[in-house]
Formats: C-alpha cells, sequence, structure tokens
C-alpha cells in the first residue's frame, strides 16, 4: 500500500532530481563551450523535442488514466449503496418472523463495510476486516435462502435473493479496483523521463548569460507536483484527493436501517 507519505517522498526526489539535472545539464553546456567544442552541442532539436514529447505524452497518459479510475471507484461506492439499499428494502418481502434476523444481519454487514475503508491505509487490517464482511455474507445468504425457501415464497426468492447475490458482488469487485494500478514501471519510467527531460532543459537553457532560477524551480515544481496529483489519484484513501466523502452514501443508506 503506498502511503501520503511514499507520494510525497517520491515528489520530492523528483522535485530535487529535477533540480540537479538542470545543474548538471548547464555544466555540460558550459564545459563543452569552454573546449570549444561546437559540433556536439548542435543538431540536437529532434532528440530534445522528442524526449518533451514523449513525457508530455506519459504524464497526460497517466493523469487521465488514475483520473478515470478515482472516477470509477467513486462510482463503485455509489452502487454498493444503491445495491445494499434495494436488497434490504426487499427483506419486506420474507415472511415477518424471518425478518428481524436478516435485518440486522444487513446491519452488521454495512457497519463492516464501512469499517473496512475507514482502515484502509492499513492494508492487513482493512482486509482482516473484508474477512469479517464475507463470513457475514455468508450468514446473509444462509438467513436470505432459509427465508425465502417456504413453497408461497417464489416472488421473494426471485427478487430477494438476485439483490443479495449483486450487493455481494459489487463488495468484491471495489476490493478488485483498489489493486488496479499501472505497473511499478510505468512510475520509474515517468521519473526517468523527468530527469531526462531536465537534463535537456538545463543543457539548452545554458546558452543563456544568467541562470533562472525562477524557470528552473518552476519547471521542477511542475514536474513535481505533477507525479504527486497522479499518485494521490491512484491511490485515493491514502492521499489529499480522497474517495471517502462517498462514503456518505453507504452511510445515509446504515442511517435508514434504524
Amino acid at each position: 500500500m503506498v502511503s501520503i507519505y511514499a507520494s510525497g517522498l517520491f515528489a520530492a526526489a523528483v522535485l530535487v532530481g529535477v533540480v540537479c539535472m538542470l545543474e548538471a545539464g548547464r555544466g555540460l553546456r558550459r564545459r563543452q563551450e569552454a573546449r570549444r567544442d561546437d559540433a556536439i552541442g548542435s543538431g540536437f532539436g529532434a532528440v530534445e523535442g522528442a524526449v518533451f514529447a514523449l513525457m508530455g505524452l506519459l504524464v497526460a497518459f497517466t493523469f487521465s488514466g488514475a483520473a478515470s479510475r478515482f472516477d470509477a471507484r467513486r462510482s463503485l461506492v455509489v452502487e454498493e449503496a444503491n445495491d445494499i439499499g434495494t436488497a434490504y428494502l426487499r427483506v419486506d418481502l420474507v415472511p415477518a418472523t424471518s425478518q428481524p434476523r436478516i435485518r440486522e444481519l444487513f446491519r452488521r454487514y454495512v457497519d463492516v463495510r464501512l469499517e473496512t475503508y475507514a482502515h484502509f491505509t492499513n492494508r492487513e487490517e482493512a482486509l482482516a476486516i473484508h474477512a469479517k464482511a464475507t463470513a457475514l455474507q455468508r450468514d446473509l445468504w444462509d438467513g436470505a435462502v432459509v427465508a425465502t425457501s417456504g413453497a408461497d415464497a417464489g416472488p421473494a426468492r426471485m427478487l430477494l435473493l438476485p439483490a443479495v447475490n449483486e450487493m455481494f458482488d459489487i463488495a468484491n469487485t471495489r476490493i478488485a479496483a483498489t489493486y488496479m494500478h499501472p505497473p511499478a514501471v510505468i512510475f520509474a519510467l515517468l521519473g526517468t523521463l523527468a530527469l531526462a527531460s531536465a537534463l535537456l532543459a538545463g543543457y539548452g537553457m545554458a546558452s543563456e548569460a544568467g541562470r533562472s532560477w525562477l524557470h528552473s524551480i518552476g519547471f521542477a515544481l511542475a514536474l513535481a507536483v505533477s507525479v504527486y496529483v497522479i499518485l494521490d489519484l491512484e491511490y485515493a484513501r491514502v492521499g489529499f484527493i480522497r474517495v471517502d466523502d462517498f462514503d456518505r452514501f453507504l452511510r445515509e443508506v446504515r442511517a435508514s436501517m434504524g
């Protein structure tokens, strides 16, 4: 599990690395000029353009993918709340004697589901809580099957059991969604291209007589902040950009259960 500290450290490393590579590129250009090695410093505009274009594309695609997955995770929270609410309402269809136990299992199940994501910064603890939800799923399913096993319970069986099954499916889908991230090599490539772009930018900026710290720090900050926002969107339970606000839909469903 990536933490807010890991994301911040990676972004800080990009910031420091970009500044250092800007200075390294500038120093390389100055040494070449001191040796009057004009041939080495010319004719590389196409290479620089290709590296900067690749960097821009990688930032754009990783940002777009992270934003899409962030929106998908928020949608899954709403979908789970809707599925639980629908299944709970259909408990009205089972015999009155069976309703209290099933409703109590629903309440406990929603409490555990909320607890799972409240502790999601600790993956081991969250998975242990999810195991409790899985056990409650079995109890809920058994209770629903028994409550709809009567000869006159056909409509209740057809409506309640599929709703309960969908409620279980979306819970597993949400857990799986937390594992859906780009391979680590993508982030490594992003950092590497940021440093390579900084080296080339520093090399090009060395043609100016003075050093512009405004441009150097601004360029480094732009890259570092972009990387941090991408990581924050990817791991939306541990950073500043979070999906936690959408948990209110589950809390509202829980409140409606009494």
